[in-house]
């Protein structure tokens, strides 16, 4: 429940308002989320299927920041989950994601946690401190694909003091998984070691009001280093038409106890040249097309032949120091266009095409309906033992609404259907189905 970090939230909120009220107060928002989800992971070939729902609440106080030269305030974030469905025999019961386990395998009946981040401003800067982060970087993107959404705990610092710079720092120690009440340290997929220390710098600079460039470089101690390239143009054709370029590079190393026992990166079920040692270089490249509602979205992506993509992702780790996860701490994302709704296409020598086409019904006089469907084809993956290589894809399609008026104005509907086939060493086929509805009341 990080009773440490609400407290500290708490003393500071008390010390805000002492200090000046009147921003603190005023520029507050309460907000309170809704999430009713329905998941249907159906494994065709082997492994027990998961059919499972539940309802999900968050609800979020940000404060403003008091008067003076330099601004306090505070953030307290309070999650709620509640299993409505399923059981033992419908759900796998390690390294669930979508609910925690009991000690029978079936789902606990509910679960909870609150966390809270004290923030400071001067001038252009922020900084914030505690156990609610969620941060949307290329080197970390919070999950928030289940119920709940995945947050860590640490300190991020934000800076915008030169013009046309958005600069971000950090260092986080824990994270709180997407279906866990309990925190870990920081690791990969595959080991079953943690790590206390994740530290981050880099920036985004709007070169021109069309072209921004971006650099970051980030470490998770005794796993791995990691320097991130991106370039985004967009290219206005007429008012209702651009074209958009977008480019992403990754270079990852290894580092300090990386590749040792606990601290192996199993590469994503493929090829490593040095067997569990982070080595990796990925490129990527989108090109998207937009026309009125239309968009066409084509591009590339191809992941170095001497090991898979590496991110920060927990599900292997417990307290316990086990390789096996009872507690939801899997179920993580990355900065590629290739995170799908089954399937990452992040194995080492993986060259993977894909393409997605999307269309707002607003342009038919539909405001709130959106439509889209996506396809993904991976060759050239090298197996574990190097001598052969194999393939996958994977077929997504989503329609999303969202009422515009009335009443239950901002209530969101979303249905979304996977398609995953693969060949050799792959994850094994699988359909998946996900029902989601949405609601936010604001309540400042």
């Amino acid at each position: 429940m990080y009773k440490s970090s609400l407290a500290l939230a708490v003393a500071l909120g008390v010390l805000a308002q002492q200090a000046g009220a009147a921003g603190f107060v005023e520029d507050s928002k309460l907000s309170l989320s809704s999430r009713t989800m329905y998941f249907n992971d159906d494994n065709r070939e082997s492994g027990i299927d998961q059919k499972e729902s539940g309802q999900g609440f968050k609800l979020d106080y940000l404060s403003g920041f008091t008067e003076g030269t330099v601004g306090f305030g505070v953030d307290v974030q309070a999650l709620w989950g509640i299993h409505l469905d399923g059981g033992r025999g419908s759900r796998p019961d390690a390294n669930n994601t979508f609910f925690p386990s009991d000690s029978d395998g079936s789902a606990v009946h509910d679960w909870a946690r609150i966390g809270g981040n004290a923030k400071a401003r001067f001038s252009k800067t922020e900084v914030h401190y505690g156990s609610a982060l969620a941060p949307m970087l290329p080197i970390l993107v919070s999950n928030d694909g289940r119920l709940l959404p995945q947050t860590f705990e640490g300190g991020t610092l934000q800076s915008k003091e030169i013009d046309n710079l958005t600069f971000n720092a950090g260092q986080l120690t824990h994270a709180m998984g997407r279906a866990s009440s309990n925190r870990t340290g920081l690791s990969v997929s595959g080991a079953f070691r943690d790590s206390n220390k994740f530290q981050f710098a880099g920036g985004d600079y709007k070169l021109t009001p069309d072209l921004t460039l971006q650099y970051y470089y980030s470490n998770l101690e005794d796993f791995y280093k990691q320097h991130f390239l991106g370039a985004t143009h967009v290219f206005k054709i007429a008012d209702n038409q651009s074209f958009k370029t977008d480019l992403r590079y990754f270079d990852s190393r290894s580092d300090g106890k990386n590749g040792e026992t606990g601290y192996a990166f199993d590469n994503n079920g493929g090829y490593a040249k040095n067997g569990g040692e982070v080595d990796n270089k990925t490129w990527s490249a989108m090109f998207t097309y937009t026309l009125g509602g239309h968009a066409l979205m084509l591009g590339h992506q191809q992941v170095g032949d001497d090991g898979g993509f590496v991110w920060l992702n927990q599900g292997s780790v417990r307290k316990d120091g086990a390789t096996s996860s009872l507690e939801g701490n899997g179920g993580a994302s990355f900065y590629l266009f290739t995170d799908s709704m089954i399937n990452q296409f992040a194995r080492a020598g993986e060259n993977t095409t894909f393409g997605q086409y999307s269309y707002d019904f607003a342009s038919l006089g539909v405001p709130g309906l959106k439509a889209s469907v996506a396809y993904l084809r991976g060759d050239d993956i090298r197996n574990k033992s190097g001598d052969g290589s194999y393939n996958e894809w994977e077929r997504d399609a989503r329609v999303d609404y969202t009422i515009q008026q009335g009443s239950l104005k901002g209530l969101g509907f979303s249905l979304r259907q996977g398609v995953y086939r693969g060949s050799g060493e792959s994850i094994g086929d699988k359909d998946q189905t996900r029902f989601i509805v949405n609601y936010t009341y604001n309540f400042l």
